[in-house]
């Protein structure tokens, strides 16, 4: 809900952009100019910040794929950063990152021999592409 009022928002700035500097003054190349840097600055600012912010304190949606080779174990919030933590059964590795759209200051942490199934009794499934 908060993503569409943004939106809403961004939308009526650059339509009050084109309409108050394009039709009543005339003005159409700074409107254009004025309207596409407005547009950009919030496409970057929603892309590269505010997606994580919004879902963490308004609630809403993200989509986050798993590496084929790896297995999901948990997702933690600190501060208004995603950490996912999976297990790569291949290298025993558990791998703790920080999840950024832009992939820009994103953390990771590796823990050798992690065998985070071991002590639950769990077994992994057998399966032709982790043999």
């Amino acid at each position: 809900m908060v993503t569409y009022l943004y939106w809403f928002l961004v939308a009526a700035l650059v339509i009050g952009t084109l309409f108050g500097l394009g039709v009543r003054l005339g003005k159409w190349k700074p409107a254009l100019i004025i309207a596409v840097i407005i547009w950009l600055a919030a496409t970057i600012a929603y892309y590269f910040w505010l997606q994580q912010v919004f879902v963490k304190r308004f609630g809403g949606t993200m989509h986050i794929t798993v590496p084929e080779e790896q297995y999901h174990i948990s997702a933690t919030w600190k501060d208004d950063n995603l950490w996912i933590e999976n297990y790569n059964p291949e290298t025993n590795e558990c791998i703790f990152r920080e999840y950024s759209r832009g992939n820009m200051l994103e953390g990771k942490v590796v823990i050798k021999n992690c065998s985070p199934l071991q002590s639950t009794g769990m077994v992994l499934p057998k399966d032709s592409a982790v043999q």
